[in-house]
C-alpha cells in the first residue's frame, strides 16, 4: 500500500490550483490541432490539414502535420503527468517517492510538480552521481 503524504493541505491545495490550470491550457493547446482520441484517455489525434489539392498546399499539409506531430507527443506525455499527479492529490499520496516512499521536498515540487521521485532517487535512476 502506497504510503500516505506528510505534506500540509495547504501546499497539496496550491499544487493542486496550479496543475488544474495547466491541465485546462494543456488541453485548449491540443484542440487548436488535434481532435481527442475517444477510445483512449488522454490520447490526442493530430489534425491533418486541408489547404487544397494543388502540389505546394499538398506540402504544406504535410509540413504542417509533421510539425504538430511531436507538439501533440509532448502535450499529451505532459498531460498524462499532471492527470497522474491530480489522481495522486485525490489518493492523498502526493509528494511521496514512488521508489523510497519518503516525502519529496517541497523545493523540488515547487520546481516541478508532477514530480514522483526525490531527488536522491532520481539522481540514482538517471546516474548522476
Amino acid at each position: 500500500m502506497a504510503k500516505k503524504t506528510a505534506l500540509s493541505k495547504s501546499f497539496i491545495e496550491k499544487i493542486k490550483k496550479e496543475l488544474e490550470a495547466k491541465k485546462v491550457k494543456l488541453e485548449e493547446e491540443l484542440s487548436r490541432f488535434a481532435r481527442k482520441n475517444p477510445h483512449v484517455a488522454d490520447d490526442y489525434d493530430s489534425n491533418f490539414p486541408e489547404y487544397g489539392d494543388k502540389e505546394d498546399e499538398n506540402a504544406a499539409e504535410v509540413a504542417e502535420y509533421i510539425t504538430n506531430k511531436p507538439l501533440e507527443e509532448s502535450l499529451e506525455k505532459t498531460l498524462r503527468d499532471v492527470n497522474q499527479t491530480l489522481d495522486s492529490i485525490k489518493k492523498g499520496t502526493y509528494g511521496v517517492c514512488k521508489y523510497c516512499q519518503k516525502t519529496i521536498d517541497e523545493k523540488r515540487l515547487e520546481a516541478r510538480p508532477t514530480s514522483s521521485a526525490c531527488v536522491d532517487c532520481k539522481k540514482t535512476i538517471t546516474q548522476e552521481v
